[in-house]
């Protein structure tokens, strides 16, 4: 058989015969790579492809249909889904090698109350079951299948009925439409393709898993992610023992919300105060550090931010930041330089938001300069303070969104005085609250009340 040599863009997925610096797609420099593929010409296997009739009707005349969601034992999973599993969904999980994908849809698959094909073209079934043992769970409704074949898959899913199926991994998976080798492109984008349209016709929800590559996206086209409904992203450092469930796309829900697990020797447990890992526990009073309250989605979290002010000794001045905003830091810099008069020029500068989340709510701007202020002061902010508000160019003290859930969680915790932005307080009623709520319109203002 003579095989066909194409180009296709990692990005969008347009194909060339020949080689292009810039996609002609979409545009992007370098983005082109060699396959060799043939589409089969079999009769047979043409004619098992299936073709759906579509129907046209006006637009109101089409019923509105309440979607029930599937409930999974995970609340967390349950949270960044929106509410639970939507049928006829398509959910892609993307992460690091080993930071517990599969644990984590063996997990669900093994403890929700519903009918489970988990698909596996990586593991056999004696070790799924190994670490099925592990977690300790038995779900008699959850059948492995080890295949990698898509047109097997659905043969299968076919005749078992599944309510929910998931593919561990999509880079394992190949068409015998196809015959360009397992994990291409090609590969991806069509097995994808038929997952999602096998996932509408029969209206269960399937979760499907993705590599990421070296520059931390999911392996394969970029059109991959538009395929399908949802689009989580598994992270977290091997050297902390927490992981975090992101959303980066979700056309059901927010894509604000977050997961939170830790992660021990019988699997996933879920974080349900998130706060108890974000607050570094001390045994003394240290400068250069603050807690700020933060919002991820519709929860509120209390975080420990971590400055260190030293001189530079090597010419040119240190900026690092670890979990926040680099170009943020700098102008948070410039304002306490410029406006409050504490010379941060030469002298090299290193924030940490504590166990290494990473964060981009600006309400946190109030407590990384007084983390910032307190090391270069070296004066100690005592952890029963927190604070929440955005700092402006001309210094201001600005309002952030939903204080009061903010304030409730800072009471919840034992904090006994929070720091807001007296622009907040229109229709806020601070005696209803036994922590003691103290608005400040200026940094000076602030700067003086705390370090005197």
């Amino acid at each position: 058989m003579a095989f066909k040599k194409i180009f296709i863009c990692t990005q969008c997925a347009h194909e060339s015969p020949k080689w292009e610096g810039k996609c002609a797609g979409c545009g992007q420099w370098n983005t082109m790579i060699e396959e060799i593929i043939e589409r089969k010409k079999d009769k047979n296997v043409l004619s098992n492809t299936r073709y759906t009739k579509g129907e046209l009707k006006p637009l109101h005349e089409v019923k509105s249909v309440e979607t029930i969601r599937m409930s999974t034992p995970d609340g967390e999973l349950n949270r960044v889904l929106g509410g639970g599993i939507v049928p006829g969904s398509v959910v892609l999980i993307g992460g690091q090698p080993g930071i517990g994908k599969s644990t984590l849809l063996l997990q669900m698959a093994i403890q929700i109350d519903a009918k489970v094909l988990y698909v596996s073209g990586e593991e056999s079934a004696e070790q799924i079951k190994m670490r099925a043992d592990r977690i300790g769970i038995k779900n008699e409704n959850c059948f492995v299948f080890t295949e990698t074949n898509i047109e097997q898959i659905q043969k299968m899913a076919d005749e078992i009925k599944p309510d929910l199926v998931v593919i561990d991994s999509i880079q394992t998976l190949s068409s015998q439409h196809l015959d360009s080798t397992i994990g291409s492109i090609s590969q991806v984008r069509e097995c994808t393709n038929e997952l999602q349209r096998y996932a509408k016709e029969n209206n269960l929800a399937i979760f499907i898993i993705g590599h990421i590559n070296k520059e931390g996206d999911i392996a394969g086209p970029k059109l991959l992610e538009h395929i399908v409904d949802t689009v989580l992203q598994f992270e977290g450092d091997r050297n902390y023992f927490y992981r975090i469930l992101r959303t980066k796309k979700n056309r059901f829900g927010s894509t604000d919300e977050l997961g939170i697990y830790e992660m021990n020797a019988t699997g996933l447990r879920e974080i349900s105060n998130p706060s108890e890992l974000l607050i570094t526990q001390k045994d003394e009073n240290l400068s250069g550090s603050a807690i700020g309250a933060t919002i991820e989605g519709s929860r509120p979290m209390m975080i420990e931010v971590q400055a260190l002010v030293s001189n530079a000794v090597y010419g040119n001045p240190q900026r690092t930041a670890t979990g926040f905003d680099l170009r943020r830091l700098s102008m948070l810099l410039a304002v306490l330089e410029k406006k409050c008069g504490f010379p941060f020029g030469q002298q090299d500068v290193f924030l940490n938001m504590a166990g290494g989340i990473k964060v981009e709510d600006p309400a946190l701007d109030l407590a990384i300069v007084m983390a910032l202020v307190s090391s270069k002061e070296d004066i100690t902010i005592f952890p029963n303070i927190c604070f929440a508000g955005e700092i402006g160019l001309s210094g201001e003290i600005r309002a952030v969104s939903r204080i009061e859930n903010r304030i409730q969680e800072a009471e919840k915790l034992g904090f006994e005085k929070i720091y807001i932005s007296k622009y907040n307080t229109k229709g806020l009623t601070i005696s209803s609250y036994q922590i003691q709520v103290i608005p400040v319109g200026k940094l000076e203002d602030l700067f003086v009340q705390l370090l005197g």
